[in-house]
């Protein structure tokens, strides 16, 4: 991906372990306007620098090594605080419930990518407070 490219669209990071999830969300994600970079594992996304601008991470929770939910903790406690959301084929109650306490929305793999364009679209545009008018 050309860098000057990243700077023009909101970047959104893929982390999921299956290579034909990596280049089918890249693919889906880029044709609705995103710039896009996917990696294989959590250890792998935290060794990039953070990034500038508009960013959302797509984890997939079960990888190897660090989960998704490891990973976004570990970007945390460096104070690198972006949006994200967690993409699984087995979101049981403890993971609902870990997610739920980290404030992250989790979507079933098969994703369907008008579902998680409006996620995304949602982590990175949170609905703003209503506006404070005093009397």
């Amino acid at each position: 991906m050309d860098q000057c490219r990243l700077h023009d669209r909101p970047l959104v990071f893929v982390v999921d372990d299956d290579l034909a999830v990596r280049r089918a969300l890249e693919f889906a994600l880029d044709l609705e306007g995103f710039a896009v970079e996917t990696y294989e594992s959590g250890e792998a996304l935290l060794l990039r620098e953070p990034p500038n601008g508009p960013t959302c991470l797509v984890l997939d929770e079960r990888l190897p090594g660090i989960t998704g939910l490891g990973a976004l903790n570990q970007l945390r406690q460096r104070e690198v605080n972006l949006p994200a959301i967690l993409i699984t084929t087995h979101p049981g109650p403890a993971l609902r419930a870990a997610a739920a306490k980290a404030g992250v929305p989790i979507l079933e793999k098969p994703v369907l990518g008008d579902t998680l364009v409006a996620a995304i679209n949602a982590a990175l545009h949170p609905a703003a407070p209503p506006e404070f008018c005093p009397d």
